[in-house]
């Protein structure tokens, strides 16, 4: 069951559950926040790339997955997306042979955004990146 901790204001903020149907509920809670925030020009990438994070934590994690949005409201800043596991390790950009069917997601982030990292938490990590606003 997903659990809203946040939607008001400059940030949003979603717990889901360590299953498949999350990367579907996470896709579409981001982009609901999104229009509601006038930056419906960002749905797509924004969701691709959630989707890809939330099923790499899937995979590799057990436990809650959060997706927090970070709207400032002061330019210059961009759009900041953060998901979080409670899986300690920090994932690794892999360079996937042409014929693998994962590996990619990482790369994806990395060309898709403005900037990128991952950060160890006081229980497992988090890996963000940052979208320029449109205008």
């Amino acid at each position: 069951m997903i659990c809203v901790i946040h939607t008001d204001g400059e940030v949003a903020e979603w717990t889901f559950p360590a299953d498949p149907g999350s990367v579907r509920t996470a896709r579409t809670v981001v982009r609901s926040q999104l229009r509601a925030w006038g930056l419906e020009s960002l749905g797509d990438v924004t969701a691709l790339l959630v989707s890809e994070l939330v099923t790499n934590a899937l995979r590799h994690a057990t436990g809650p997955i959060g997706v927090r949005l970070v709207h400032p409201a002061e330019p210059p800043g961009g759009l900041l997306v953060e998901v979080s596991d409670p899986l300690p390790d920090l994932p690794h950009e892999r360079a996937p042979r042409p014929e693998d069917e994962g590996g990619r997601g990482l790369q994806l982030v990395a060309c898709s955004s403005r900037r990128w990292g991952m950060r160890p938490g006081a229980t497992g990590k988090t890996v963000w990146f940052e979208l320029a606003l449109p205008g």
